[in-house]
């Protein structure tokens, strides 16, 4: 389409900005939200506002350096997250030109088709010519199905199925949950299972 340079100059420009807001986004939100708490001590008589500094001083202090480990500490798992969705996002991409190459193999395949087989017949007339093209056309149409169709088909369609599985379903699924147990007689008591006896 004609604005499509545009519009995938846009798309990169936005993936490649997002990639500090990705990374710097929750620690400074984590660091601002820290500092506002911080703030905003109620003032206090002067009979006790020397005694209470010292232990404010104190506790300043401690929160301080548990403030600096809690936006360091965000700031790591940040940029560990953010490294490993960048490395996921251009491995995704390359799966996913396995089905352009796949459509490009297609495109050559039904080329070759075409001009070693079928074009070869339509070019001459006769009798004897008309009975190759009728056998060249049958050529042409058990390959056309069995390679185009079916193989390709099949290629395609698997290579989307597990890039939906492994690639797509990766951002949302999570494998928690109950451990799938299933049925078995040797878990069970054979008492219970013994039909009552017929003898009184």
């Amino acid at each position: 389409y004609p604005e499509q340079t545009t519009v995938q100059t846009v798309l990169l420009v936005i993936a490649i900005v997002s990639v500090p807001l990705l990374l710097l986004g929750k620690p400074l939100h984590v660091y601002l939200v820290s500092r506002h708490r911080r703030g905003g001590y109620a003032t206090l008589g002067e009979e006790s506002e020397s005694l209470i500094n010292a232990v404010n001083t104190d506790m300043e202090m401690k929160s301080e350096s548990e403030n600096a480990a809690d936006v360091s500490d965000v700031f790591m798992k940040q940029a560990i997250h953010t490294i490993e969705y960048c490395l996921s996002c251009i491995s995704n991409t390359a799966s996913y030109l396995r089905l352009w190459a796949l459509s490009l193999a297609h495109a050559q395949l039904s080329e070759v088709l075409w001009t070693m087989v079928l074009r070869q017949g339509l070019g001459r007339s006769g009798l004897v010519y008309s009975v190759l093209l009728f056998a060249a056309f049958a050529v042409f149409a058990v390959l056309t199905v069995a390679i185009l169709l079916v193989m390709e088909g099949l290629s395609a369609f698997l290579h989307a199925l597990r890039l939906h599985w492994v690639e797509f379903q990766s951002k949302f699924y999570a494998g928690s949950g109950i451990l799938f147990l299933p049925f078995s007689f040797t878990g069970l008591d054979v008492e219970t299972l013994s039909p009552p006896s017929l003898h009184r």
